[in-house]
């Protein structure tokens, strides 16, 4: 596919046709994603040493 091509596709969809998938792609996310359940003090401090071992190399 070419940039032309990709181009000519994409102009092929108007801006509010656009936000409505955006929009309906955003509702899906958020409803397939569930918030992660609290870690244990342990395995919180296991991370959190993880970080800044990560964050040290950097």
């Amino acid at each position: 596919m070419t940039t032309t091509q990709t181009n000519r596709d994409l102009e092929q969809i108007d801006h509010k046709t656009c936000r409505h998938i955006c929009d309906a792609v955003g509702e899906r996310l958020q409803q397939s994603m569930r918030p992660e359940p609290s870690l244990s003090s342990p395995l919180q401090q296991l991370m959190d040493e993880l970080r800044r071992r990560e964050d040290d190399r950097r």
